[in-house]
Parts: C-alpha cells; structure tokens; sequence
C-alpha cells in the first residue's frame, strides 16, 4: 500500500473525464486491442432497451484518498460522455456499480471488499455513496474484487449490452488467494470486459501485473500520474446551467414513501457536487438534463412518462400535501405542466452545454493543455461501443 495522492480518478469510469494531465516521460498507456468481434448493430428486439454498464472498483486503502477525490470530480463528466452513446438511434439505459477493496475496516472474511452500490439507474445513489467512502488500511486483492463483481451484479443478458469492469489501485495485481487469471476469465465467459488503471508509473504497472490483467480481460490498461490535479476551464455557460438546474429541480413532484428522501437527496447531490468544483457542478446539471437521469421511483414527472395512469394509481397520501386535495384531473394537469416546464429547461441546458464543450475544447488547445489520461478513456469507451455497434452523437 502506497502512499500516492492519485489524481485522477475516473479512471475507473473509464469513460471519459478529461482533466488530470499526465506527466510527459510518462504518458499514459493504453496498449492493449480490443477484438471481440461484432463491428456491426445487431437488431434490437421488441421492448428491448440495450444497457451500458460500468463497474467502478476503487481501491480504498490508506493510500488512495486521492483517487476517491477524482471519482468525486469525475462522476458527471463520465455519465455525460456515456449519454453521447446510440444504439439505433436509441439512448440505452446506463447502470453504474460501485465496489471498494482494501479497506481494513471491511473485515477479512469479506476479502476486505464491500459492494457500495449495485448496477443501477439511480446516478444520484452512486454520488452519495462515493462521497461516503473514507479510507482506511489494507490488503488489495484485485482477483477476489473482480469475483464478487462479475458473480453479485445483475450483468445484462442482452447480446448487445455493453458491459466493462474498471478497477484503479496501486498494488500488485496478483495479491489474495483469488486469482486474478481466473477471475477475470470467468468475466469474459460473461462478456464483462475488464480494464486496469495503476496508479503510478508505466513500468511498475507491467511489472505488478496490471497490464496482464487487462490483456486478459481484453480491456485497457492505463498508468495515472497520481500527483496531477484536476485540471477546470470555467466557461462564459457555467452560470446560465447552473440558474437553469435551479429551475429544473423546482420540476420535480416527489411520491410514494421515500419520495420527499430522494428529491432532498437529489439537492445534496447538487451540493457534493458544488463543494468539488463549479466545472464539476455544471457537470451535474448537464447529466440531469439528459434522458439517462432516470426517477421514475421517487418523481411523478418521470413515472407519468412510463406509465400515463400512473397518478390514478398512486395514493393521495403518498403525494406532497399542496396535491393531496386535488382531483385526478387537477393532479395529471399540474404533471403536466411541470413535464413541459422541465422538457424547456433540459433542451435550453443542452443547447449550453454544446457552446460550454467547444469553449473548453478551444480553450485546451490554446493552453495545450490536453489530458492524455482523459482522452485515453474515451478513446477505451469509444473503442468499446463502436465494437458493439453503437453511435456517438454529441
């Protein structure tokens, strides 16, 4: 376990943070191919939605506070470069897990591994989970993480779910009695594609089995500078999304039990998110405003999307109280309303979001400031989709 302040994190959300800088005898490695072969869409069946699935295994011994940091700062960022991904012209379902592995404090009987959160929808449970990881100790056994990741989570049955594992630490990749060899080969038997982010040099990386655990899982590997800091372009956009967000979530009608719970959460989210960056808080806003953010469990805008009788069949005290003495009319009329308010405000933000991405995009080229490591990552995704036949529309 060493003592490394990693820097960026996202790594493991292999998708696409762009901002830690790599240093330049160092660049950031992705040696190996992606083959499997299927470079063309397959149909999609009746009622069928294609899901894209990211595992984040985070490694959250002593040294690694650094690296629980990024995956604060990046989480938007990767969510947001998910939602450029289509399968025939449709937006698939994005699902997020998150595991944390040696951390003392999760007890040796576990292997010191603890899943944080299950694949799920629910973007804003995986901020609140990864803003409650501390770390502490420990032994880092990559082999029995990626077991309990591949055999616990409910991966996708369909053939054109886009499945990958990433996992970020910086000991050696062999420890435990589980082996990674066959960890990782059983994961592949279930097209869960594995990638690996060391944290610290290129050659220690090779030389602890990082890289082999990712040309085994026919994934990427990738070495971080983990004394880099995140790098943030403010934009002219920032403040106009943020008042934009502020609307957006006065769209929100919480019901059933844990309703008033979520939408509150949602606020905290908002706030974790502030408390990292205002470029990380814009992030968050621009994810809410895409199709993916999904709370049809807790918001009655989103249930009305997928059921249009949903407020017939919800109890009048499960509503807030301002609706709770209102008529079915009055309450799908009020749904409404807030449907449209909200569907105004997401496309004002998406039409800012463009201009604030080629403000950021040009202000890098002028700093040449360009994140290898972050540009590493997207390129892995791309690589990925583009073999499973989805799209990328910005």
């Amino acid at each position: 376990m060493k003592t490394i302040t990693l820097s960026v994190l996202l790594l493991t959300a292999s998708l696409s943070f762009a901002g830690c800088k790599q240093q330049e005898q160092e660049p950031v490695v992705a040696l190996n191919t992606i083959t499997e072969p299927q470079p063309q869409q397959q149909p999609l069946k009746p009622n069928v939605t294609n899901k894209i699935q990211v595992a984040l295994l985070l490694d959250t011994s002593n040294s690694m506070d650094g690296l629980i940091d990024q995956a604060k700062a990046r989480l938007w960022n990767i969510v947001n470069t998910l939602t450029t991904l289509k399968y025939s012209g449709q937006t698939p379902d994005i699902e997020i897990a998150l595991y944390e592995y040696g951390n003392d404090g999760l007890g040796q009987q576990t292997n010191y591994i603890r899943q944080v959160a299950p694949l799920t929808t629910d973007l804003d449970l995986i901020s609140e989970k990864l803003f409650t990881l501390r770390t502490n100790g420990g032994s880092e056994y990559c082999g029995a993480v990626i077991k309990d990741a591949t055999q616990q989570l409910k991966w996708g049955a369909n053939t054109n779910d886009m499945k990958l594992l990433y996992i970020a630490g910086n000991e050696g990749f062999d420890q435990g009695g589980i082996s990674y060899k066959e960890a990782i080969s059983d994961a592949l038997k279930s097209n869960i594609y594995v990638n690996t982010i060391y944290c610290g040099s290129q050659a220690e990386g090779v030389q602890l089995h990082w890289k082999d655990g990712a040309d085994k899982g026919s994934g990427k590997f990738f070495n971080i500078d983990s004394d880099k800091a995140v790098q943030y372009v403010e934009t002219p956009y920032d403040d106009k999304i943020t008042i934009c967000n502020e609307r957006m979530n006065k769209t929100y009608i919480n019901y059933g039990r844990e309703g008033e719970s979520k939408k509150m959460n949602q606020e905290v989210q908002d706030n974790n998110a502030r408390t990292v960056s205002k470029s990380n808080y814009t992030e968050r806003a621009v994810s809410k405003s895409k199709e993916v953010y999904k709370n049809d469990s807790w918001d009655l805008v989103d249930k009305v999307k997928q059921d249009k009788d949903a407020v017939s069949k919800i109890k009048k005290e499960e509503l807030p109280k301002e609706l709770q003495n209102k008529s079915t009319a009055e309450i799908k009329a009020f749904v409404d309303t807030k449907a449209k308010e909200r569907e105004a405000i997401q496309k004002e933000i998406g039409e800012l979001a463009k201009k604030r991405q080629e403000y950021i995009d040009n202000e890098t080229k002028k700093t040449n400031s360009h994140d290898d490591l972050g540009n590493a990552m997207s390129t892995s995704i791309i690589a990925f989709a583009k073999i499973k036949g989805y799209s990328v529309e910005k």
